[in-house]
Order: structure tokens, then sequence, then C-alpha cells
């Protein structure tokens, strides 16, 4: 009967030793999204979309591309 509580224990401490790597992976995958471009040079499809909408029909009517060029940033690692 006394192997039985050891058992318990040593299961319970190893629960406990992968919570830490579990948040480390999260801050390592935190660094990762810093950009690894220039802001004019990300999104160059999104980029186009929106400004040929913007010259034909005026910022108003061209939010979609708009969002969708923001959306495309914020991926690429840019706080907009």
């Amino acid at each position: 009967m006394g192997g039985l509580p050891t058992e318990n224990t040593s299961s319970a401490l190893a629960l406990p030793a992968l919570q830490p790597n579990q948040g480390s992976a999260v801050t390592k995958s935190g660094l990762d999204t810093k950009p690894k471009k220039k802001i004019c040079c990300a999104c160059p499809d999104t980029k186009k979309l929106r400004d040929e909408c913007i010259v034909q029909h005026g910022e108003d009517a061209c939010a979609k591309w708009i969002e969708a060029h923001k959306t495309c940033l914020r991926a690429e690692g840019f706080n907009i």
C-alpha cells in the first residue's frame, strides 16, 4: 500500500513540470510575431487592390479592401 501513494505523487509532479514548458512555448511564439518585412513591402496583393479601389471609387466605398489589407498586415506582425 505504501507504493500506491508514491505513484500518484510522481504523476502529480509530472503535470506541473509540463506547464512551465507550455508557458515557454507561448512566450517564444509571441516573440515570433515581429514583422519580418517593412510595412511598405508587406501584403502587396491587398495593398494593390486597396489602392486601386480608393483611386477609382473613393475611400468610403473601399472599406472591405482597407480592412482586408489591415488584416493581412496584422497577420504579418504589424500593430495597426
